[in-house]
């Protein structure tokens, strides 16, 4: 014993080395069990073009639209009454966002290589995404552009946000600044984050919603399957239609009212759903065929949309949000106005400072 300790006295200067080793490799291995624990998630709130916009658009947002019951988790792309919208009305203009890109070589370069399609694809890819509103708060990742560099981040999107999806009901473009959007990062974990920007009421770290793609097994979405910003009615929606072509009011999908096992949602990034969630949604993929589109939508579809007609750029002094129902009987794209529609947040150079919670 006397000798043991004897070596260990002799030894101490390679103690120290020794023990900083196994301190690094205890603190490396919490790490990998945890998640990106340090990730910073930046809140988004309905109105807010963000850091870094491509552009600004007004009236693409909705305020105080009623949460979905069932929030937190990940839910699929193809799950009735994930999304919501205005019957018959649309605020996220397709053409203009296309016209944008058009006119700016620039930024559509980053924006496509983002979406990893080819630029003369921006066209055509666009017209195939389906405008709908988020029904609850959903983690993205937010792709902008500054000083003439792309940029990245993650972002929790407020819901009443208005968002282009693709053919798996995955978020693709954030409305009001035109930035491409896609999956989170699976490491990031939203309950040990910490979150930057302004926060709403409602918002909880547990109620940040994933969107997983539908499975790609079952064909592209048909028809998705939505809820009015007041959730007293549901309808479908045609994938890749702008509201003219909405089926009539419809009930509400059962998630809407069935009572909810338990309210913990799954643990982030699990992939798991919150018990008591919805099966896939009840569309039949029909004689659609998922063809080259990929559920992360990185690939271009190859089905050729008619012709593009070029709009004014998407560009506004500030972006606004419908703050009214356009109402169940209106046809067509919903056109942003000015009066009572104001904006809920500032454009990012006149914004508050964000804070870190």
């Amino acid at each position: 014993m006397l000798q043991i300790r004897s070596t260990i006295a002799r030894s101490g200067i390679g103690a120290v080395p020794l023990a900083g080793a196994v301190a690094a490799i205890v603190a490396a291995g919490a790490l990998t069990g945890c998640g990106d624990a340090g990730a910073t998630i930046t809140r988004l709130t309905v109105g807010s073009p963000g850091p870094d916009p491509y552009t600004l658009a007004s009236g693409t947002d909705k305020a105080g639209v009623k949460a979905r019951p069932q929030a937190g988790g990940t839910k699929e792309g193809d799950s009735p009454g994930l999304y919501g919208g205005t019957r018959q009305a649309s605020t996220c203009d397709r053409e203009k966002l296309a016209a944008f890109l058009r006119t700016h070589p620039e930024k559509a370069r980053a924006w496509a290589r983002v979406q990893g399609i080819p630029v003369d694809d921006i066209p055509r890819y666009v017209s195939r995404q389906t405008p709908v509103l988020l029904r609850t708060d959903t983690l993205v990742t937010n792709h902008g552009y500054r000083d003439g560099r792309p940029t990245s981040d993650p972002a929790v999107l407020q819901a009443g946000m208005g968002v282009l999806v693709n053919g798996y009901g995955v978020p693709t473009v954030k409305c009001n600044c035109g930035n491409p959007l896609t999956p989170p990062d699976k490491k990031i974990s939203t309950r040990n984050a910490s979150y930057g920007g302004r926060s709403w009421p409602g918002f909880e770290k547990g109620n940040v919603t994933r969107i997983r793609p539908r499975d790609s097994q079952k064909g592209t979405i048909v028809t998705f399957v939505l809820v009015n910003p007041e959730a007293t009615m549901g309808f479908e929606r045609p994938r890749a239609t702008e509201g003219a072509a909405d089926g009539p009011p419809t009930a509400l999908p059962p998630t809407e009212t069935e009572v909810v096992a338990s309210d913990s949602p799954a643990p982030s990034g699990s992939g798991l759903e919150t018990p008591g969630t919805e099966s896939p949604g009840p569309e039949t993929p029909g004689a659609e065929t998922p063809g080259p589109e990929t559920p992360g939508g990185q690939t271009p579809d190859t089905e050729t949309p008619g012709p593009q007609t070029p709009g004014p750029a998407l560009s506004s002094p500030s972006p606004g949000v419908t703050t009214q129902d356009p109402g169940t009987d209106a046809g067509g794209k919903q056109t942003p106005g000015d009066g009572g529609h104001g904006p809920v947040s500032l454009p990012p150079s006149k914004e508050p400072a964000s804070g870190v919670s």
